[in-house]
């Protein structure tokens, strides 16, 4: 059965603040056909990719199992030697060895309570050098390392010191009969209010890389991040393949605050052009050069920042656990004179992929493992960003964002002439890895599709005469009560339009909310009809890979042929410009459950929809009233 009338339509604006570099207006699609025609003439040349209730507490104040503000005991340096912690590191800066992953951690250990104290606030800082108001997670950029086993139960209680809401959200956990903790705004919760704290409770059933951000507005851009990693008895069959593991966060940066941006991206007339980074960060740090802004710029510019370093020893084996945190940069991931090796996407294990260079796009996870067997010398480890995705040109950005791998612990610019790139050719159509390169270790058949849906994305003005985004012909604004919130309550009164499978009528037009029936296989087949890409996530689920495009439509005689025996599983998918992908779920996780863009500015112009999935679970919840607390605050 086919769902093809999803309909709807929502709006909203935020305020503005400092001077912005001047961008150069482009089209994407003369890239796209430029770089295609470069891919055939060179191939011419060649022949002739829980369970738990929330607490809230005005302080933070929580107690039991392990307790943590979030810093690792004992970081280390990656080499096994004492780390050489520098003097220079300003307060505000988190320490990077604090990612450097204990390899002494107790992988079997009984599952148990592990608590953390996040405290979000507004500080003035210069990850590259460029001052600007940061938001930060206990005083320091980027937030904390958050780190248990697979099963234990996790108590993590947000103060916000901010001026405006906030919440967190756990990017790829299920929230398994916790839907209420997965923190999306307008969907699962009310904002933390300002002065205010919320325990986060649940039990964490997964393993693997992942991360937390705020899930209010644009707010993630300007700093809420941080990585959140599983462990699991099952990666003793991995572990064989590395001496040391390292988290690297990754992200796209920008010089004012995203709320200062985003009126002008929604901007009647904008066509789209989203605001474009000044610079590419690697564990929260980088250079940016001063002179790239006039005197009188507004801009307070300190030269002394510096690059990320990564510490190896020779001939040891390691495990980067790469996280793009942006907010709009596709990067592509290689070291000078190495190649590298995928074994993980999104938190499956996949057989291992060698490649020279490595997409990663927003909101996406890779582990890649690099043997150090290259002369003792420096190395760039780099993060570009492809421009090439974008709408316009930064005249100030640098592209070539790089860290220093070093054998020698010397933080000298590598010898151009020892460290060298892999031969360029950067994919303009912005495209993930090839799924068909990658092969989940542990096989899952697909089951049998019951139901498809399938959705429109695109950019209209609309009647908000601003720039929005629609799936079909909705265009979300968060709602004053959850959509979660309305479901339960609607459930108990016996509201029949609350429990109608298939596009619900019970929610306001700005609410594009599908109720799936109960245990359905759901096949979603996303047509882009916009010239950028869009990774795509779905929340309190992983979804097989059944078929993607870069052109054209989906066959739909195509599905008796479809590969069901394993194909690829994750939770965020880059849909090509003008393109297509068909993903597989099983609607057994109880909840609303959101899928939309990460791009952090589309999903504030309205690119996110919901599923409704297990009414028969959810009519018997009662929300913690902690949860429905929230909303009551003002």
């Amino acid at each position: 059965m086919k769902e093809d009338e999803l309909l709807h339509g929502g709006g909203q604006t935020q305020e503005a603040e400092k001077p912005l570099a001047t961008t150069t207006r482009k089209s994407r699609k003369p890239f796209l056909f430029i770089g295609t025609a470069i891919i055939f003439v060179v191939l011419a040349l060649a022949l002739g990719l829980g369970l738990g209730l929330g607490l809230k507490h005005k302080k933070a104040s929580v107690g039991g199992g392990h307790s943590s503000n979030g810093t690792s005991p004992n970081p280390t340096n990656g080499t096994g030697e004492s780390p050489d912690i520098s003097e220079n590191i300003p307060s505000w800066r988190r320490n990077p060895l604090e990612y450097n992953l204990d390899m002494s951690w107790d992988i079997n250990a009984a599952p148990t309570t592990r608590v953390f104290n996040l405290t979000v606030s507004e500080i003035q800082a210069a990850p590259d050098g460029i001052l600007r108001p940061l938001l930060v997670i206990n005083g320091q950029f980027p937030g904390p390392l958050i780190r248990v086993n697979q099963g234990d139960r996790v108590l993590i209680n947000v103060t916000n010191q901010l001026s405006n809401g906030t919440s967190m959200h756990w990017h790829g956990l299920y929230q398994n009969g916790t839907n209420w903790m997965d923190g999306t705004v307008g969907v699962t919760q009310c904002a933390i209010p300002p002065s205010d704290s919320f325990l986060y409770n649940f039990t964490v059933e997964q393993f693997g890389t992942y991360w937390y951000h705020s899930h209010f507005a644009t707010q993630y851009t300007d700093g809420l991040v941080g990585p959140f990693i599983v462990h699991s008895p099952e990666e003793s069959k991995i572990q064989e393949m590395y001496d040391y593991d390292q988290v690297v966060l990754l992200q796209d940066y920008y010089h004012n605050l995203s709320t200062t941006l985003l009126p002008g991206y929604l901007a009647s007339g904008n066509e789209n052009a989203e605001p474009l980074p000044d610079n590419g960060l690697i564990q929260g740090t980088n250079f940016f050069n001063c002179s790239s802004y006039p005197p009188d710029s507004g801009y307070i510019c300190d030269q002394n920042s510096t690059r990320a370093i990564f510490n190896v020893a020779q001939g040891k084996r390691y495990r980067f656990r790469l996280i793009n945190t942006g907010a709009f940069g596709e990067f592509q991931v290689s070291i000078d004179n190495h190649t590298i090796q995928v074994i993980e996407a999104d938190a499956t294990l996949v057989q291992p992929v060698t490649v020279s260079r490595l997409p990663i796009h927003i909101a996406q996870r890779y582990s890649i493992l690099f043997h150090a067997n290259q002369t003792a010398t420096n190395y760039w480890f780099r993060a570009h960003m492809n421009d090439l995705c974008f709408s316009a040109e930064n005249p100030v950005l640098d592209t070539d964002v790089r860290a220093l791998v070093t054998y020698t612990n010397s933080t000298s610019d590598p010898n151009p002439t020892q460290s060298v790139d892999w031969s360029y050719a950067l994919d303009a159509s912005c495209e993930d890895l090839s799924t068909s390169d990658l092969v989940p270790y542990d096989p899952l058949p697909a089951p049998q599709v019951d139901i498809t849906y399938p959705i429109e994305v695109s950019f209209q003005i609309g009647n908000y005469a601003l720039d929005r985004a629609y799936i079909n012909s909705t265009t979300w604004v968060p709602p004053t009560v959850p959509t979660l919130n309305q479901a339960v309550a609607g459930l108990h009164a016996n509201d029949a339009n609350f429990s109608t499978s298939g596009v619900s009528t019970a929610f306001s037009a700005s609410q594009l909310v599908v109720d799936v029936p109960t245990y359905k296989v759901v096949d979603v087949l996303i047509n882009s009809l916009d010239e950028g890409a869009h990774p795509f996530h779905l929340h309190g689920h992983q979804f097989w890979i059944m078929a993607s495009g870069s052109r054209g439509d989906f066959e739909w005689n195509s599905y008796p042929t479809l590969n069901l025996t394993n194909p690829m599983r994750r939770d965020t998918l880059t849909v090509d410009a003008f393109g297509w992908a068909l993903i597989r779920f099983k609607a057994d996780n109880p909840g609303l459950w959101a899928l939309h863009c990460h791009i952090s500015w589309h999903m504030e112009a309205g690119l996110l929809m919901q599923f409704q999935t297990r009414d028969d679970i959810m009519e018997g919840w009662t929300l913690p009233s902690d949860v429905l607390a929230l909303c009551d605050a003002k």
